[in-house]
């Protein structure tokens, strides 16, 4: 796995614009490079929004594409300081992984979120019961302190969500609400948050039921994160054994946005999900 620094939405944005406004000018990037004393694979990495851009070096390049957008010129400065400002999950730095890391950087910018889970609750949606039982299930460090914060960022990980006020759209396969993660007890409690949680059409959340068969989503899950700026590329993440892939070619991520629109032409409405859910419920008690 490499370990070069993952862009952040907001170095991912300054950079695409950088790399347009250069192009337009008919500037290489050894030209760049030239004019704020550097490398070119140093443009080739702001540009990717994998390097932050000094106050400095966007004046001088400024300069030197030719902008005269005051207005354009103050929106970059300001994205470029915004890049570097610490984001809500610092305090946890020493115990995220950079591909972690990302995700909470791309879901956090995000103004639409779109996800698919065929096996377990998706994170933002979790109770601190459920997380837990995932968490200490899945952990490699087995030290108390490490997973009791792992389980401190999920709970604010969905305090955040919740207070930015994105809308989120979440199916589910049927197999998420059967699956009794932690016993009966625990999944009460998870299926119960998600009919407190259910609230079309900022946060909804519907269920593909084994009715249904074949399903789109039967490869694994996904999540699809859209931006408020036309400049901004959607993200599509695919989750893995070992971590996630992000996709931004337009080609794929079109491609999962059909998906998604077929899995939730197969789900259950609204009100009928929560039902099946309600009775997954009554279910449990039974046992």
């Amino acid at each position: 796995m490499s370990n070069r620094p993952r862009p952040t939405v907001r170095r991912r944005k300054l950079g695409g614009e950088l790399r347009r406004l250069r192009e337009a000018a008919g500037v290489s990037l050894e030209q760049a490079a030239e004019r704020i004393g550097g490398e070119k694979s140093k443009i080739s990495r702001q540009e990717t929004g994998r390097q932050g851009v000094r106050k400095l070096e966007l004046e001088a390049l400024f300069e030197l594409y030719s902008v005269t957008d005051e207005r354009l010129k103050t929106a970059l400065t300001t994205l470029s300081r915004e890049s570097r400002r610490k984001n809500w999950w610092a305090p946890y730095g020493e115990i995220l992984g950079e591909e972690f890391q990302e995700r909470l950087s791309i879901e956090s910018e995000a103004v639409r979120t779109q996800l698919f889970q065929p096996l377990l609750v998706p994170g933002p949606l979790q109770t601190r019961a459920y997380a837990e039982v995932l968490i200490r299930g899945a952990a490699r460090d087995t030290d108390a302190g490490h997973i009791e914060s792992l389980i401190d960022l999920r709970t604010e990980r969905q305090k955040v969500l919740q207070e930015k006020k994105s809308q989120v759209l979440c199916l589910l396969d049927e197999a998420v609400l059967r699956r009794a993660i932690g016993g009966p007890e625990v999944m009460r409690e998870q299926l119960q948050k998600l009919l407190d949680v259910n609230n079309p059409p900022m946060l909804s959340i519907q269920i593909v039921p084994f009715g249904q068969g074949w399903h789109a989503g039967l490869d694994g899950p996904f999540g699809i994160f859209s931006y408020p700026d036309p400049m901004d590329l959607d993200v599509v993440s695919i989750e893995y054994l070992d971590g996630v892939r992000y996709l931004e070619e337009n080609e794929p991520v079109e491609r999962y946005k059909l998906a998604f629109d077929q899995l939730r032409a197969s789900a259950l409405p609204s009100k009928q999900s929560m039902d099946l859910i309600t009775q997954v419920m009554r279910d449990l008690k039974k046992t």
